[in-house]
Order: C-alpha cells, then structure tokens, then sequence
C-alpha cells in the first residue's frame, strides 16, 4: 500500500495528484461507507458517512504526501495547525478567536441591514440545540475546508505558479466547488464572485497570521455556524427579500456571501486586509 501510494504521488506530470486527489478520496470514502448500509446505515446519511471516510484518508496521506512531494518533514506546521516557525505566529487560539471576531462584524452588518431595512424581525431565541449544531458546524467546517483548500490546495498550488497566482487560483476553485449552477444566472454569478471573494480574504487573512491555518478557521466557521443561527433561531425574515440584500430572491436561497451587500463586505475586507498587510512588510 505504501509503494502505491508512493508511486502515486510521484506521479507526472506533477500537477496530476493535485487534480485526482480529492476525486479518488471521496471516491474511496463513499465505497468505504455502503457496506455500512448492511450494517443498519440509513441511505440518507450515506454521503455525509463518505465524506467523513474522505476526510479521515485525507489526514492519514497528508504527512505522506508533505514529506514526498514538498519535502517537509512537519506537515502540520507547514499546513498552519501546529509547530513553531521562525516567524512567529500568533497561538492557535488568539488567531482563531481574530478569525471569529471578523466573522461576527461581518454578520452584524448584514443582520443590522437585515433589521433597519426593514425584511426581518429580530427573535433572539436561544437553543440548546442550535448552539450544538453551530458550534459543530464553526469547527467541522471551518477545519475542514480550510486545511483543504487555504492549507493542502493553496501549497501545492504555490509549488506550481508561485503565491499570487496560487492564491487566485484556489479562490477560483473555491468559488466553483460551492457554488449551485441550478439558480438563476444572476444569483449564481453573485454566489460566484461572493466566494472567489472570500477565497482570497482567507487566503490575506493565513498571510496575516503568518502562516497560521486557526485565523482562517476561525474566519470561515464563524461565517457559517452564525448565519446558520441567525436564519434558525436569531432573526425571522420575510418570505420575499430583495436581490441586493441577500443575494435571492426568496426564503429558499438566502445566502448574504452571493449578494451586492456581502460582495462590497468582502471586497472592502480584502481591500482592508492588503493595506495593513503592505504596512507590516513596508
């Protein structure tokens, strides 16, 4: 198994691994998890089940793949989760609590236009089990996909076309990755340029920590886990909210990062992120 691995990962062209890596994992992971069907898995919770397989393959090859291919011999420090470098990074938990307090200013404007314009109502309810799930879905989903694509993605892509090219090209596969090509051609190119967007603050706010991945982590899960507590138990909306608010045109499709109002917070934090980041190097 080793030898295969090995084999696979000096693959050439060298760009061929990057483009087969994730497909081939999820592709694993997903025939990993039906033999659990037997076992009393529902069918329903058969794509989560293969993607949490994916994921777990993911971590075991990574220190394979950061010794074979970028020939370090501490994946994790070079990925931005541990380790100490000559820079000196902010603590994992400074830089994830950066992350979380620039989620929260971006939801509190949009929750404040949300209230003042006048499409939702403010309900403040507390539950148990949405604080669970939210909390779940900050560190889930937030560690996940930044080791993935602002860790893993954005160093192979340095590797191959240097950090600036790398970084566009990783909010571009970012971008694309989540995007719903069943919407509407305006919806889905908001949704587009909203994502290429925070693709490329992720990638100015690892550069700002110095290499740490926790700022992003922050960043990306508090995005999601407080939206998702703002649409279930923090705020109720009209059934019909306008296109340059939240990106729909209604309740189905909500997603503030596709809307004129979340592109102009994202640029102007990209924006905000580039200046301070050229002062520190000046």
């Amino acid at each position: 198994m080793k030898q295969l691995l090995k084999r696979f990962l000096l693959l050439q062209p060298a760009w061929l691994p990057t483009v087969l890596f994730i497909p081939l994992l999820y592709a694993l992971g997903w025939l990993a998890a039906v033999p659990l069907t037997l076992l009393g898995l529902p069918m329903d919770q058969l794509s989560l089940t293969g993607t949490v397989l994916s994921f777990a393959l993911f971590l075991l090859v990574l220190p394979r793949w950061a010794a074979l291919r970028w020939s370090e011999s501490r994946p994790w420090a070079a990925l931005g989760i541990c380790g100490a470098t000559p820079q000196k990074r902010p603590t994992p938990a400074a830089a994830l609590l950066k992350g979380l307090l620039i989620a929260a200013g971006l939801l509190t404007v949009i929750t404040s236009v949300v209230l003042i314009e006048g499409s939702g109502d403010w309900r403040g309810e507390v539950d148990g089990s949405h604080l669970v799930n939210a909390v779940l879905l900050c560190l889930g989903v937030g560690f996940a996909e930044e080791l993935i694509f602002r860790g893993w993605l954005w160093e192979e892509l340095n590797r191959m076309m240097g950090s600036r090219r790398g970084a566009i090209a990783q909010a571009s596969i970012f971008s694309l990755v989540h995007t719903r090509f069943n919407l509407g051609l305006g919806a889905m190119s908001g949704l587009l340029i909203g994502l290429f967007l925070l693709g490329m603050v992720l990638a100015k706010q690892r550069q700002a920590d110095r290499g740490s991945l926790w700022g992003c982590i922050g960043l990306h899960g508090g995005l999601v886990a407080g939206w998702f507590l703002l649409q279930n138990i923090l705020i109720s909306t009209n059934q019909k909210l306008p296109l340059w608010l939240l990106g729909g045109a209604s309740i189905e499709f909500n997603n503030p990062i596709g809307s004129p109002l979340g592109i102009y917070l994202l640029s102007t934090t990209f924006l905000l992120f580039t200046k301070i980041s050229s002062k520190s190097n000046a």
